[in-house]
């Protein structure tokens, strides 16, 4: 599995990544390792995180996170069913939310 995620950081801006392993990775925000913007503007908490079935669904959709501004970003963070709906329709991929 592979997991798309967004985190808020101590500066109240949003962090977009990709990880195998969603608590490891946090972990590493946490104490401010493997990611520059996270060491620089400290971890605050995980948004929210979606799954996807290959590396390459994953990566695409943090590209596409990525090209979203803070109020679509924000949107996605209180709305991940609508969100995936969207995104599933756009590039016919399945993804899933816990």
């Amino acid at each position: 599995m592979f997991y798309t995620y967004i985190i808020r950081c101590k500066n109240n801006s949003l962090y977009t990544g990709y990880t195998t392993d969603i608590v490891r990775r946090m972990n590493e925000h946490e104490i401010g390792i493997n990611s520059k913007y996270t060491k620089a503007n400290g971890f605050l908490k995980l948004e929210v995180f979606f799954v996807s079935e290959s590396k390459s669904k994953a990566m695409k959709l943090e590209y596409y996170i990525k090209k979203l501004n803070r109020q679509k970003k924000l949107w996605v963070i209180d709305n991940p069913l609508d969100f995936i709906e969207e995104v599933e329709k756009d590039f016919q991929i399945e993804l899933g939310v816990l």
